[in-house]
C-alpha cells in the first residue's frame, strides 16, 4: 500500500512539474513579446503636452424653452461670448495622432467654469506646415444665474494649421464648432505642442 501511495504522489509530483514548467514558458514567451511590442513602439510612441488659449464666440440657443415659473433663462443668459484657457497631456502616435486628456478654465463675461474632457488631433502630414482636425468630447460646469451653476455636454470639431517650429515644438490654429450650455458657439484657438 505504501508504495502505492508512493507511485500516485509520485506521478501528481510530476504532472504538478509539467504544469509548472509550461507556465513558466508561457510566462517567458509573453515576457519575451511584451519586450519586443515594448522597443517596437518606444520610437512611435511619445508623450505630448498642449497648451491652448480661444474665444468662444457665441452665435445662439440650440434649444428654445417655454418658460416655466422656475426658469431663470438659458444658461448663457445674455448671449454671453466666452474666453478658455485648456491643458492637455497626452500621447501621440506616429507624431500624426495625438490622444490626451484635457482640463480648461472658462470665462463667459464673467460668469466662471471649468471643462474636463478628452481630445483627439490628428495631422494628416509630416511636413512643417500642416492641416489639423481636432475633437473634444467632455464635460464642463459654468456658475451662473442657477443655483451651484449649470453642468453641461461638450462638443468640439475643428480643424486648423499647424507649423512645426522644432522637432518637438509647434504652433497652431484652429476654429470650428463648439456645441455645450445650450448653445452654438464658434472656438478660435492659439495652441503650442511640446513632445
Amino acid at each position: 500500500m505504501p508504495n502505492m501511495f508512493c507511485s500516485v504522489k509520485k506521478k501528481i509530483t510530476i504532472l504538478l512539474t509539467i504544469y509548472l514548467e509550461f507556465n513558466k514558458m508561457r510566462f517567458l514567451v509573453f515576457f519575451l513579446f511584451f519586450i519586443h511590442f515594448s522597443h517596437y513602439t518606444s520610437g512611435q510612441i511619445k508623450y505630448n503636452l498642449r497648451t491652448e488659449i480661444g474665444t468662444l464666440s457665441f452665435q445662439n440657443t440650440t434649444i428654445d424653452v417655454d418658460p416655466g415659473p422656475n426658469w431663470r433663462g438659458y444658461n448663457l443668459n445674455e448671449e454671453q461670448n466666452g474666453l478658455s484657457l485648456d491643458i492637455i497631456n497626452g500621447i501621440s502616435l506616429n507624431n500624426k495622432l495625438f490622444i490626451g486628456l484635457g482640463i480648461g478654465y472658462l470665462n463667459f463675461e464673467g460668469i466662471n467654469g471649468y471643462s474636463i474632457f478628452g481630445d483627439l488631433q490628428y495631422l494628416p502630414l509630416n511636413s512643417k506646415l500642416t492641416p489639423l482636425i481636432n475633437l473634444k468630447i467632455g464635460s464642463n460646469h459654468i456658475w451662473n444665474q442657477y443655483e451651484n451653476g449649470k453642468q453641461s455636454v461638450m462638443f468640439e470639431l475643428s480643424g486648423g494649421i499647424s507649423y512645426k517650429l522644432q522637432d518637438n515644438f509647434s504652433i497652431y490654429l484652429t476654429s470650428g464648432l463648439l456645441l455645450t450650455q445650450q448653445a452654438f458657439l464658434i472656438p478660435i484657438r492659439l495652441g503650442i505642442r511640446i513632445k
